[in-house]
């Protein structure tokens, strides 16, 4: 039984940190600002939308070197146009690369 608030299978956490996406038939890399983090899902802002169903590889940079950068393929479920013109995208995690 799930006793935290939000009633998710995974916490989901605030983050402030670098990542780097790119489509996943691509070698173009593009840098945004990782926002929420979870064992199920992750939001970011991006410079553009991308369309729900879309397969990406995403590459989360923390801020410490305690925790280590983790590589992750995703699949874009919301993409929501902010007030300055960014992009929040949100996605849910398919599979973590290996290193």
């Amino acid at each position: 039984m799930l006793t935290h608030d939000e009633k998710r299978d995974y916490i989901r956490m605030d983050v402030d940190c670098e990542i780097t996406y790119k489509l996943a038939d691509s070698n173009e890399v593009s840098t945004g600002k990782c926002t929420t983090l979870s064992g199920a899902g992750v939001s970011f802002i991006a410079d553009k939308p991308f369309d729900i169903g879309l397969a990406m590889e995403v590459s989360i940079m923390p801020k410490t070197q305690i925790t280590p950068p983790m590589t992750a393929f995703i699949e874009v479920v919301r993409s929501v146009k902010q007030g300055d013109g960014s992009y929040e995208i949100a996605a849910s995690i398919k599979s973590i690369k290996g290193n």
